[in-house]
């Protein structure tokens, strides 16, 4: 199996038309079709359907089709597949767009769209050496650009973990380094994890609008993004 860490990512703007939606929806698994349904906001469900068409586009590589897929949850609520437990994947989205990270390690990701004004949710969650990273930045615009990339990557760790936000994020720190092999300071167990951020293709709608970036404990990272059609 490919260890290599692959991230797919696709928008959510096709399934405005209702048409579109119902067909893609038929096409996911049982599972996927209730997550579905139980959201109330129809974006939310627009989201969480281009998730499980991007995790489906991934499991062609492994000869695999989403909606034949059975799935379990771990004790966290991380969902895994009953009979492909060798495969790992995470799913997040926002925004107008859901990525769809896989491989043959643990892995967790995160997608945000950001935002301004989020200055005091940082200084409550995050670390003292992560607050100074963000202000050294003097500009506004990069000030939120780098809440929203430690927001992504802490998210992205609290995923691989499978802790979720039962480890506050308080506990652990994200070491930005300027060669891009950022790190995780944490005590929860002795796996040295790797992160890797994305930039969008610039093709894609407000491509700079986003921030994305995936966590493994394998140290191999596709290159670029797919995109999914």
């Amino acid at each position: 199996m490919d260890s290599v860490i692959k991230t797919y990512i696709k928008n959510t703007r096709q399934y405005e038309d209702e048409a579109a939606f119902k067909t893609a929806v038929e096409s996911v698994s049982p599972y996927r079709r209730q997550k579905i349904a139980l959201l109330k906001n129809i974006k939310d469900k627009r989201r969480s359907l281009a998730a499980a068409i991007s995790l489906n586009t991934a499991l062609k590589e492994y000869g695999l089709e989403e909606r034949t897929m059975e799935y379990d949850v771990g004790k966290q609520g991380k969902p895994y597949f009953r009979y492909n437990s060798d495969i790992h994947f995470a799913l997040s989205h926002s925004g107008d767009y859901a990525i769809c990270s896989i491989g043959a390690h643990e892995t967790g990701n995160d997608i945000e769209l950001i935002k301004s004004g989020r200055e005091r949710v940082a200084q409550r969650f995050f670390a003292e050496e992560e607050l100074n990273w963000i202000y050294e930045a003097q500009d506004p615009r990069e000030r939120d650009e780098r809440i929203f990339r430690i927001w992504t990557m802490k998210e992205s760790f609290l995923k691989v973990t499978g802790r979720g936000m039962s480890l506050p994020l308080k506990d652990f720190a994200v070491v930005v380094a300027d060669d891009g092999k950022n790190d995780i300071r944490q005590n929860l167990n002795d796996i040295t994890y790797c992160m890797k951020e994305y930039s969008m293709p610039e093709k894609l709608p407000e491509y700079d609008s986003y921030k994305i970036s995936v966590c493994s404990e394998a140290g191999t990272f596709a290159p670029e993004l797919v995109e999914v059609n």
